[in-house]
């Protein structure tokens, strides 16, 4: 196995920018396969050919630098040939959720003021319907499928005018990612990514994941995610590697699809890996290839799950945001702690400065080591900005340090632990408690799927802990086991008072819980079993 340095070295020098990314790649390994996707293959001369009658096609139709491009589609070979064609221009990928609504979709599309969308037929109606308003009107598309009227990419493609001249090379600092954060607390914020910060991205990945040239990276997270584009994509291309694009995640298909692809790699999050860890073990499939897993939290008894049963001999746990990607993660070659966040990311070339993290107070000051604060990180590949949001930019910034809102601790070997988001923190009987570590307890429970602490008025002040529980199918566990599990495994402060069963718990586009969605429903507590106090 080659160290990730050696991986980059053997290609040719680039530009940064995404263009510059892949004619280095081509260059190499013109004739390997790159895309897996559906039964088509591209090479990395394919998909360089595609890119470029792509951006030829898009240029003829008006598209150029500083244009935004939405894409409300499911994963595909021609997303990814899409945002390669748009940065050839200097234009800007806009993704979104195909499965949003029109309200939720139109929000994005007006506020990025798209020039077009590419679409499939399952999400044209809604993407229409969210682009009404539009001045002047976005001109539509479809990335794949067939609807009466609508220009195919396809067909764009073909008949690509070939004597388009295209501009210049983009500056590698030109913007070629909007990416809409999840909105838990409200309206989401357009992160701007330059392409700089995509391909510096991908090469920090081959230093996290040790990737090698001939690994094939299976990519399951949808595309309107940091980390299906900024690690999984990113990384296939820095390392020269191949990628399987699965359309969408299916948690019965998961192994059946690893085995047959020969996937050596993959990204998950927390949702995906206890999905798969409670499925039943006739849809795992041994013939797997998977030598690495990614995601994060990774608890004791996942991991164990994947090693002993799964046969997944190494995860990785990290921690990055929409903003910051891959600011941290426990090292491929050194101590791997538990419940960890890892340490300060690191480029394949030392000389490249890369993650620095800092833990502050509420003043900005240094806290010491195994106390409390709020995580700052400065990066190279930090966002630009928030699209038209000057004051939200500026309250996130601080002298070129990004202030995460997350609540963490380091260790006295530069290890971080992960506490709570700061808005995630309940108050009770003068003491801050940690929604996120009650989620964590709780949701261990054999009979619990998901679930979700919130505060809740207190007759006494502050707050009271609500805990909103999903139970698995069949299961006949009551309120009261509920709390009794939390008692033996937290302290008697943070044991739920009120226990309430739902069917299912609002959720945001990257399978987070919505929490504040759940503390707006004044009617959970009306419907949930008081226990006295906890």
């Amino acid at each position: 196995m080659q160290p990730p340095l050696a991986v980059l070295q053997r290609y040719p020098p680039h530009d940064h920018t995404l263009g510059g990314l892949l004619a280095s790649r081509a260059h190499e390994d013109s004739a390997r396969t790159l895309l897996r996707y559906e039964g088509r293959e591209l090479s990395y001369a394919d998909f360089a050919a595609r890119a470029d009658a792509a951006a030829h096609a898009l240029a003829a139709r008006g598209i150029g630098a500083g244009d935004r491009v939405g894409v409300m589609a499911n994963n595909s070979a021609d997303y990814v040939v899409l945002l390669f064609a748009l940065a050839r221009l200097g234009a800007i990928l806009v993704p979104v959720n195909p499965e949003y609504g029109a309200q939720e979709a139109g929000y994005i599309l007006q506020h990025a003021a798209v020039r077009a969308i590419a679409t499939v037929p399952s999400a044209l109606a809604t993407a229409r319907e969210a682009a009404r308003p539009l001045e002047p009107a976005a001109w539509f598309f479809m990335l794949e499928g067939e609807s009466e009227g609508m220009p195919r990419f396809d067909d764009l493609i073909a008949k690509a005018p070939a004597l388009v001249a295209l501009p210049p090379a983009p500056s590698p600092d030109a913007t070629c990612l909007m990416l809409y954060t999840s909105g838990t607390t409200g309206f989401p914020k357009g992160v701007m990514h330059s392409q700089r910060s995509f391909v510096m991205a991908g090469e920090g990945f081959v230093a996290r994941m040790w990737l090698q040239r001939e690994d094939r990276l299976m990519c399951i997270l949808p595309m309107f995610h940091i980390n299906a584009l900024f690690y999984t994509i990113a990384g296939t291309f820095a390392a020269g590697a191949s990628v399987v694009i699965v359309p969408r995640f299916s948690a019965s298909q998961f192994w059946k699809t690893a085995a047959a692809s020969g996937a050596t790699q993959v990204n998950i999050i927390a949702a995906v890996g206890n999905i798969l860890a409670r499925r039943p073990r006739s849809e795992f499939d041994p013939g797997h290839r998977l030598r690495v897993v990614y995601g994060a939290p990774i608890t004791p008894d996942l991991e164990r799950t994947f090693r002993e049963e799964f046969g997944v001999p190494l995860l990785i746990e990290g921690y990055g945001m929409t903003e910051i990607p891959g600011a941290c993660n426990n090292p491929f070659d050194g101590e791997k702690r538990p419940l960890s966040m890892g340490k300060a990311a690191t480029h394949p070339d030392p000389r490249v400065k890369f993650a620095e993290l800092r833990v502050v107070d509420d003043d900005g000051r240094d806290v010491p080591d195994g106390s409390e604060g709020e995580l700052w990180v400065r990066t190279p590949i930090l966002m630009q900005g928030y699209y038209r949001d000057p004051e939200q930019t500026a309250a996130a910034m601080h002298e070129g340090w990004f202030a995460t809102g997350d609540l963490v601790r380091r260790d006295a070997d530069g290890y971080y632990y992960f506490v709570a988001r700061k808005k995630d923190i309940i108050r009770r009987r003068g003491e801050n408690i940690s929604g996120a570590e009650i989620d964590r307890v709780a949701a261990d429970h054999p009979a619990v799927v998901q679930c979700a602490a919130i505060p809740v008025p207190s007759e006494l002040g502050e707050d009271e802990i609500l805990l909103a529980v999903v139970r698995k199918p069949g299961a006949e566990v009551g309120a009261r086991e509920i709390a009794d599990w939390c008692a033996q495994r937290l302290a008697p402060i943070k044991v739920p008072r009120y226990v309430v069963f739902v069917d299912s718990l609002p959720q945001t586009a990257t399978h987070r819980v919505a929490k504040f969605k759940l503390r707006g429903d004044k009617s959970l507590i009306a419907r949930a079993t008081d226990l006295a106090g906890g």
